[in-house]
């Protein structure tokens, strides 16, 4: 039953990831949420708290003209869920990295959420370029 729970909570999230939806993202996320992405094993980017976290995906959307996380996998622990994904996206503008806009991403990676009393207390996303 709670993983049932824990699972429309994070369905919602990507949903609301992949359609630009910022507030839909953040309305399930704890007060003091810790968000990490971890490529290559490395953290490059952490935020500490909502406030923090809603700054950086308003910020984010102006990069891709399309994104989309699907969820291939689902695995369930007591102290997490962890989805695989798959993701693509189409490049809104020229990026540091080399991307152009228009060009389109695609990598496989997974997220780990721990969710306490209804709410994500954390979320982290590995990947790997």
């Amino acid at each position: 039953m709670e993983h049932q729970k824990d699972k429309k909570i994070i369905e919602n999230y990507v949903e609301s990831y992949n359609n630009f939806d910022v507030k839909g993202m953040i309305k399930d996320l704890d007060e003091n949420v810790v968000f990490e992405n971890i490529t290559n094993g490395k953290v490059d980017l952490r935020l500490n708290g909502k406030d923090m976290f809603e700054q950086q995906a308003e910020a984010a959307k102006q990069y891709f003209r399309t994104r989309n996380q699907k969820i291939e996998s689902w695995r369930f622990d007591e102290f997490s869920t962890i989805i695989d994904i798959h993701y693509s996206a189409v490049v809104a503008t020229d990026l540091p990295n080399g991307l152009k806009s228009g060009d389109t991403l695609e990598l496989r990676g997974k997220s780990e959420f721990a969710i306490e009393a209804g709410k994500i207390k954390s979320i982290r996303d590995y990947n790997s370029k």
